[in-house]
């Protein structure tokens, strides 16, 4: 029996990637059910005594509930608008000639490799108390919303793949550019729309600072990810990484369920990009 070496490299270090991926979820997990001690202590992998309890605890303290529907609808709706924003981008830049067409792409691309991080901060927080949207998570929601570069090329690189033919056809058959986005162009990008969703859902679920800097003066408003980081000190002043670690777990299922729904679309999208 011939012994196919490049395939044993390659499973070996497939394995290990996964196991570099995993082992620290795998840990956070295992870790959320011990207690504080043990945690601190280290040297175990399972805890001695499970510890459920954590979960309740964490569920109870960071006001799960309202946080969570809070970060639901701050990713919902940036996700939401994104795709509806950058769907119509794309498909005017592919589809159409304009002055600037260029320059636009640019400064999209330029985004994405040039960041200048809490800098912007202030200007945006500014920005948002003129248009009185520094008391609500709308401020926050615009900002997200126009930090979609990422998705745009995303978006962009699909939109080349619909043949033009399409739209020809149905601009002879009497669809305006807009009847023909919405008709033909967006039922045929479902699979990167769902994969750009994801992608989208995951940034705005996961985001902190702007979450932190909008809602502190309002409590009430605060996302999941800035509810979690108040678990790190108990009463005592006191670490509780266990804590911190069942509430990670927690913030951790509606991402993914996200994946669960967008699955079909991204394996679509990964399945023609290997076949082109």
């Amino acid at each position: 029996m011939k012994i196919n070496l490049s395939r044993i490299i390659l499973w070996a270090f497939l394995l290990a990637v996964a196991f570099l991926i995993l082992f620290p979820v795998v840990m956070a997990f295992l870790g959320s059910f011990k207690t504080n001690a043990e945690v601190t202590a280290g040297g175990t992998i399972f805890p001695a005594e499970w510890q459920f309890s954590n979960y309740l605890y964490a569920w109870k303290e960071a006001n799960f509930a309202r946080y969570s529907w809070n970060s639901l609808f701050v990713s919902a709706v940036t996700t939401a608008a994104t795709l509806v924003i950058v769907s119509m981008a794309a498909y005017a830049v592919d589809r159409l000639s304009f002055p600037g067409k260029k320059l636009f792409v640019g400064i999209q691309a330029a985004t994405m490799f040039v960041t200048i991080g809490a800098v912007v901060l202030r200007p945006q927080f500014e920005l948002m108390i003129d248009l009185k949207l520094h008391t609500s998570l709308w401020g926050v929601i615009l900002i997200l919303i126009s930090a979609h570069a990422s998705v745009f090329f995303i978006l962009l690189s699909y939109m080349k793949s619909v043949p033009r033919d399409l739209d020809e056809a149905a601009m002879i058959d009497g669809a305006s550019f807009l009847r023909t986005y919405r008709s033909v162009i967006l039922p045929l990008l479902a699979p990167g729309l769902g994969v750009a969703g994801l992608f989208t859902f995951r940034y705005a679920w996961n985001e902190f600072i702007l979450p932190q800097v909008f809602t502190m003066n309002s409590p009430h408003l605060q996302t999941l990810t800035v509810g979690l980081a108040a678990l790190r000190y108990g009463s005592s002043a006191a670490a509780q990484t266990h804590i911190m670690m069942a509430g990670a777990c927690l913030s951790i299922l509606p991402l993914l369920a996200a994946y669960l729904i967008a699955n079909k679309s991204f394996m679509q999208v990964t399945a023609g990009s290997i076949k082109g």
